[in-house]
């Protein structure tokens, strides 16, 4: 194998582990909603279901596993969406209720503050990473 030929297979190797490297997580998409944020399908009308940060999610079907979700924390971090609406970083969530409305919206629904944490477009949906933490 030549030297160039060599050299070319080592790059493009490097960036496909360095691609691997950065997902961390499951892909999905996330929208935003608004108060009232009770009742729950967690905790029903109790006010310390909520973290102090405001940082908390309802799930979708797929998420929900009957319930257990219930508490559950997820890191995630915003991908895409239209007009480039991502904030760099991550935010922590805790699960707090089940997506109700038919068809849910997105793979999470994030409460106003935990959105405004990675999107600069409040009524966006974006494509997010996350995972479990």
């Amino acid at each position: 194998m030549s030297p160039k030929l060599a050299f070319a297979i080592a790059i493009l190797l490097s960036i496909s582990f360095n691609q691997i490297i950065l997902v961390f997580g499951d892909i999905g998409t996330a929208s935003s909603y608004n108060p009232p944020y009770t009742p729950t399908r967690c905790n029903g009308n109790r006010a310390d279901q909520f973290p102090s940060d405001n940082l908390f999610v309802q799930v979708s079907e797929g998420l929900w596993d009957n319930g257990a979700a219930c508490g559950r924390r997820y890191r995630l971090r915003c991908l895409s969406g239209s007009n480039r609406p991502c904030k760099a970083g991550t935010v922590d969530v805790r699960v707090v209720d089940f997506c109700t409305r038919r068809p849910c919206p997105s793979t999470i629904v994030m409460s106003t503050d935990a959105f405004t944490a990675v999107s600069k477009s409040p009524d966006a949906k974006i494509n997010i990473e996350f995972s479990q933490i």
